[in-house]
């Protein structure tokens, strides 16, 4: 049986004292520290923490420290060094040293001194017992040592100074030993919300519940961008401080097991409250005031609970009706500033049958665990069970308080899950030689009133991210909009092209100028043919099977301004005439006729140019004469037929422009000295005659 020293460490800052507590270890697996070299140290049954007297101060003079170290048989036992800061320069005077075995057969291991010395590798034991022993004589500097150990099956071990800086991946597990509490490196942050990332890693997990400053443990921590504000919280005998924005934070993994059991929200009734006495008065003013259990719910305005007395026998008790797993316990003094009353240290009991109680204790421990209260009446703080409590009744006994004790409180945990009956029953954390069975429910479990038990994990980074997911999340959004891109161009370049070919073969008179409708109508009016060819019309079909064709050369000629006179034999132009005045031949025809361009058989006819949407529009006058006068300077002296063709009407006219002539058919018109027809005075209009057979 041997022991060690485990200090608690309490609130930091101006006005505060430390709070340490000395907790005697009774273990199978750990022996001894003797001397009076020997500073805060914790050995634990698979890991500690060991350091120098005054630590991180300068270490005393001639001093000596012995501390024997046993792990179970088969386990062995490494070292890893935190600082090693020790003035000699050969080892002789002032030196740390690790020897193999415990006793007077005992081999050294390896020797240390010198100052800011940097022990990167672990340093291994052959079996499972070492001793290490530190020793000074006269010096002036130097820190002294800090180190941890446990056994070698936790290869990941770190020490209690490392910091979240210190690894920068964004998960990674790691194995925290016993005794982290004796560091005095500050945090900063809180479960769940995170911690800096210049906070050390162990005693955060400390402050978070997750693992036992007696016992160290595991722990699985994911790295993330920092948030704004670090809040400032005691839990577990640490306290950390506010800070400000960060590059980034850490936090932890945990079984989720940390939902409220029902004090705030009013889960828990009032019926399941009771207390050892309750605190009643009357106010100056006669008032009537009652300190009742429904008042020590968390949050709650009003009156705290309060007893009758002050002493070490009050407690006051909750029924869960069910067995539950009890992870921790959240306390506040009366938040009133008229009443500062609050409870400064307690103990908490638990049963399964509110008859029969067990005090809580620490794994490995027969002392009962007295749990750090408030340091003022407002604000929060937090303990956690580390192993959890497994019971349906819960008291809280205090065990020291200010002024008067007053208490508001909330239990976290969750349900038991549903065990098969071939697993053990429920482990209750009863002290040895006295573990009655607690009745476990036979009924499958229900979150009844329970709060919803939230999994406490980083919410700013989502877990098992990799490279790959990452380069996913950016490759999918643009890929999809490429693709996108992509056929929205090919959507528009497939409309482009039909619209154009849509354009070129349709001639209909939306697409057309409005004054087009004359050239529609030359069709119907007499026209002079080229011997064994058809007048081309201007069809939506006759143009779709062009326009399949080679090049058509194309004939180009200004529009005209003014109607062209369809019939010769007008002799002058009058005021109101609307023909338009004689200017010589078109340059743009080949042909001085204006009205006829005779189209070989194998050339393909081209598209008459529309003319221009601007300008004066004339209709074509048609001028017959009624009297069927004969024209003396007629090259056609046929009057009979002149009159003929009056008589015969629009039908008759019609009829001969339309049909096919085997022969040429020509418009007899006298020409000037420029080559310009010029009808004669006397003669309106100059009738058209067919040739004779024979001619050419």
């Amino acid at each position: 049986m041997g022991r060690a020293v485990m200090v608690g460490r309490g609130p930091t800052g101006a006005g505060v004292l430390v709070l340490s507590i000395l907790i005697i270890l009774t273990t199978e697996g750990c022996r001894a520290q003797k001397g009076d070299g020997c500073g805060p140290s914790v050995l634990g049954p698979s890991s500690g923490t060991l350091s120098s007297l005054g630590y991180p101060g300068t270490y005393p003079n001639n001093t000596v420290c012995e501390w024997e170290i046993s792990v179970p048989r088969g386990d062995r036992i490494h070292f890893r060094f935190a600082e090693l800061d020790i003035e000699d320069s050969d080892c002789q005077v002032n030196y740390l040293r690790l020897y193999n075995g415990i006793g007077p057969e005992r081999s050294e291991i390896v020797k240390y001194c010198g100052l800011g010395l940097k022990v990167q590798e672990l340093i291994e034991s052959t079996g499972n017992q070492v001793t290490v022993q530190f020793m000074s004589g006269t010096h002036h500097t130097g820190r002294g040592f800090y180190l941890s150990y446990s056994t070698t099956e936790h290869t990941d071990l770190i020490t209690c100074l490392d910091k979240g800086t210190d690894f920068p991946e964004a998960e990674f597990s790691k194995y925290c030993p016993a005794g982290c509490l004796t560091s005095t490196e500050e945090i900063s942050g809180t479960i769940p919300n995170g911690y800096r990332e210049s906070s050390p890693l162990c005693l955060a997990a400390v402050h978070a519940g997750v693992v036992s400053n007696a016992v160290g443990g595991r722990i699985s921590v994911v790295n993330s961008k920092g948030i704004p504000h670090y809040e400032a919280t005691l839990a577990n005998n640490v306290t950390s401080t506010g800070g400000t924005l960060s590059n980034s934070l850490f936090t932890f993994r945990t079984n989720g097991c940390y939902g409220t059991l029902g004090f705030e929200s009013g889960g828990v009734a009032d019926t399941q409250l009771s207390a050892s006495s309750v605190w009643e008065w009357n106010n100056i003013i006669g008032q009537h005031s009652v300190w009742a259990p429904s008042g020590a719910r968390l949050k709650k305005a009003g009156l705290p609970w309060a007893p009758s007395q002050s002493n070490q026998n009050q407690w006051l008790q909750v029924d869960l009706k069910r067995e539950k797993r009890i992870t921790g316990i959240i306390t506040t003094g009366s938040t009133l500033r008229e009443y500062q009353y609050y409870i400064s240290a307690y103990r908490v009991k638990y049963s399964n049958d509110g008859q029969q109680w067990y005090m809580y204790r620490e794994a490995n421990s027969t002392q009962d665990k007295i749990f750090q209260g408030n340091i003022n009446y407002l604000h929060e703080v937090r303990n956690n069970f580390i192993p959890p409590i497994e019971a349906r009744f819960v008291r809280i006994n205090p065990a020291s308080w200010h002024q008067r004790i007053a208490l508001r409180l909330e239990l976290l945990g969750c349900q038991i899950p549903m065990r098969r009956r071939t697993e053990p029953s429920p482990r209750m954390f009863n002290p040895p030689g006295n573990s009655p069975t607690f009745r476990g429910t036979k009924h499958p479990p229900h979150l009844g009133q329970t709060t919803h038990t939230p999994d406490i994990r980083n919410t700013t980074m989502p877990p098992h991210t990799s490279k790959d997911v990452a380069l996913a999340a950016v490759l999918v959004p643009v890929l999809v909009m490429a693709l996108t891109a992509l056929i929205v161009i090919v959507v528009c370049a497939w409309h482009w092209k039909n619209r154009k070919k849509s354009s070129e073969g349709t001639y209909d008179l939306p697409h057309w100028d409005r004054t087009d409708w004359w050239k529609s109508m030359k069709q119907l009016l007499p026209s002079k043919m080229v011997e064994a060819e058809d007048s081309v019309r201007y069809s939506s079909s006759e143009v779709g099977r062009l326009t399949g064709r080679g090049a058509v050369p194309r004939l180009h000629a200004e529009p005209a301004e003014y109607a062209q006179p369809l019939v010769s034999g007008v002799t002058t132009l009058g005021a109101r005439s609307t023909f338009k005045p004689d200017e010589g031949p078109d340059p743009g025809y080949s042909d001085p006729d204006l009205y006829d361009a005779p189209i070989s058989p194998d050339v393909y006819h081209a598209y008459a140019e529309p003319l221009p949407a601007s300008g004066s529009e004339y209709a074509t006058p048609i001028i017959v004469d009624m009297g069927c006068h004969p024209s003396g300077n007629s090259t056609l002296n046929q009057p009979s037929t002149v009159c003929s063709f009056m008589g015969a009407g629009a039908t008759s006219l019609l009829t001969q422009t339309d049909s096919t002539h085997s022969g040429r058919s020509a418009y007899d018109t006298p020409k000037n000295a420029t080559g310009q027809a010029t009808p004669p005075e006397d003669m309106t209009y100059q009738v058209p005659q067919n040739k004779p057979s024979g001619q050419s």
